[in-house]
């Protein structure tokens, strides 16, 4: 390994390959990164962060939201049409 940086709004990790040019790599993607604490601690038990969750309730109610609007607007255009 060359270095590791943030680029591109990301840490990365730059290396010679073998035929020496400069390579660089998502450093999520190699070993150079501490293991996340999460999956240390659940050892596999848990498939879900508790983040990643949270972000999907998020994402349930936005669309629940959306379709109750646009329901709400098509039972509207039918009552009218009666």
């Amino acid at each position: 390994m060359i270095e590791r940086r943030n680029a591109w709004g990301e840490e990365r990790v730059y290396f010679h390959d073998d035929s020496g040019r400069v390579r660089r790599l998502t450093a999520a993607w190699t070993s150079a990164v501490a293991p996340d604490p999460f999956a240390s601690v659940s050892a596999g038990r848990s498939h879900f962060r508790v983040d990643d969750l949270l972000h999907l309730v998020a994402l349930i109610v936005r669309q629940s939201a959306a379709q109750g609007s646009a329901g709400a607007s098509s039972r509207q255009r039918k009552v009218s049409r009666e």
